[in-house]
């Protein structure tokens, strides 16, 4: 599914968020209180927005890895990278839930509009936890449900009504009607940070944004 939306992945978030989803991953980047020299690594990079934005607070030195299971996805982020003139970014395949990456490696782990397409979410945060050094922090920028009228009822109608026709119209209504059911069975923004908690997080704290639909969550590895 997210090999077929690759080419119109980035327009559709522009619509669907009125271009904010740029601010969000800003906000989220700096949750990663990252300094010049670090390393990142960028986990469900899709098509490299967050790595990149990763990639101006470790420069000139540090490195950030973006991975992802979409090679037209990573085929798209690569471009950017080159077009941006990033060397110290670069993308490639990995399994979320089998990080092919040592432990204690990174200073900061993110994931983006991703952890609620895990198969196992519980595995998938160990998995980040584990390749974070002592110290390092992890942050998860995600879509969330607001719980109270008005905005519940109008996050309802958008994300049931009017996203899968903005999906049909855009040539894949099956991808876009995925995207309510995802939202509809990740947990709140208690339910997860309690799973970051259980990951071996430390210190979790979130953040609710856009009238409670979009939520960055950030935990340090004791």
């Amino acid at each position: 599914m997210f090999d077929r939306i690759a080419g119109r992945y980035d327009a559709m978030n522009s619509v669907m968020t009125a271009g904010l989803h740029h601010r969000w991953r800003e906000r989220a980047a700096d949750r990663a209180e990252l300094a010049p020299g670090e390393s990142a690594l960028d986990v469900c990079c899709g098509t490299g927005d967050f790595a990149l934005e990763l990639s101006r607070h470790v420069s000139p030195s540090g490195r950030v890895v973006g991975c992802d299971f979409s090679e037209p996805m990573l085929d798209l982020a690569r471009e950017k990278a080159a077009a941006r003139g990033a060397p110290g970014v670069r993308f490639e395949w990995a399994d979320a839930l089998r990080l092919p990456y040592d432990a204690d490696r990174f200073d900061a782990v993110t994931v983006g509009f991703g952890v609620r397409n895990l198969s196992d979410l519980d595995r998938g945060l160990g998995e980040m936890t584990r390749v974070l050094r002592p110290g390092g922090r992890l942050v998860v920028l995600e879509i969330t449900q607001p719980t109270r009228p008005p905005l519940s009822t109008f996050c309802s109608l958008w994300f049931d009504r009017i996203v899968p026709v903005l999906g049909a119209v855009a040539g894949d209504s099956e991808a876009y009607a995925y995207l309510p059911e995802s939202v509809r069975s990740f947990p709140g923004p208690r339910g997860l940070a309690e799973k970051m908690d259980a990951a071996g997080l430390e210190r979790i704290r979130w953040t609710v944004l856009a009238g409670g639909i979009i939520a960055i969550h950030s935990g340090s590895r004791g």
